[in-house]
């Protein structure tokens, strides 16, 4: 969808006319559009944050270890040895970005709103599994219906003279 569309107006072939139909002939340069995506709560976006300074300082030091040790820098071993350990402290933060999320979500839940799109697409998907399979079952019903009215089953037979599929007890 094009911008011009979005606004209900024709759209622009030439920029000759841009500012026509814009109070004061002047066009807007920004336009707010309702978020895609909710905003995270305060608990993850502090942990995000602090997952991403974490890693962002992993990632210096491990250049810094890198580098001095290129240059044969008395810096390089302990530097290595203080990547090394904010490697594990990174992983540690992300680790902690994934819980609390989990953790925010069982105990304040999920905004479920009754007249959501989502909720409303799987009710109707809902429905039609059950048309579906009632009508199987229907089918189902009205084939054993008029089997019984022919007077039972029709035995076929193949090669040997036996029924098919017959068991002992019908047999006898």
């Amino acid at each position: 969808m094009d911008t011009d569309q979005r606004r209900g107006a024709a759209p622009a072939d030439d920029f000759a006319g841009v500012a026509q139909g814009f109070p004061g002939g002047l066009r807007r340069l920004w336009v707010e559009e309702p978020a895609v995506r909710y905003r995270m709560p305060d608990p993850v976006r502090r942990a995000a944050v602090r997952a991403v300074i974490i890693a962002s300082v992993t990632l210096i030091q491990a250049m810094i270890a890198f580098l001095g040790t290129l240059t044969a820098s008395w810096l390089a071993f302990p530097m290595v040895i203080s990547s090394v350990a904010s490697t594990v402290v990174a992983t540690w933060s992300v680790l902690d970005v994934w819980v609390t999320r989990q953790v925010w979500n069982q105990r304040n839940g999920v905004v479920s709103v009754p007249s959501s799109t989502a909720r409303q697409l799987r009710r109707e998907r809902r429905r039609a599994r059950r048309g579906a399979r009632s009508a199987v079952r229907d089918a189902e019903r009205a084939r054993r219906a008029g089997r019984a009215g022919r007077g039972g089953r029709i035995p076929r037979r193949h090669e040997g003279g036996r029924e098919r599929g017959g068991s002992r007890l019908s047999e006898a």
